[in-house]
């Protein structure tokens, strides 16, 4: 397996670890409520999540991405993991997969 493979392969058991993830406000995981903009794997196998949430006052700006980072460094084969958090650009429900609109009852 090459390296962009393993990368690939990295990228999408990080990408199921985030969709067990919960806001807690919200029923629906937060893969699907778009707030992971990127997740990025370097040739040193660390891992790179830009995020952001649904309003710069949500009560879970601090433990919610901790709740990431220890996740997402947890996957087999990933060294590290760093978080950063963006509002730009801002969350809105235009990010929302069409199982969390299903979920919320929004289609």
């Amino acid at each position: 397996m090459d390296l962009k493979d393993k990368k690939n392969q990295l990228a999408d058991a990080i990408l199921q670890v985030l969709k067990t993830i919960y806001d807690p406000e919200i029923p629906v995981n937060i893969y699907d409520l778009g707030l992971i903009y990127e997740i990025k794997i370097d040739d040193d196998f660390n891992a790179h999540i830009l995020m952001t949430l649904t309003a710069p006052n949500c009560p879970v700006a601090e433990s919610l991405p901790a709740e990431v980072k220890e996740r997402v460094k947890g996957v087999a084969g990933i060294k590290d993991a760093d978080v950063e958090i963006t509002f730009d650009p801002p969350w809105t429900q235009d990010y929302l997969s069409e199982e969390a609109k299903l979920e919320l009852g929004l289609l």
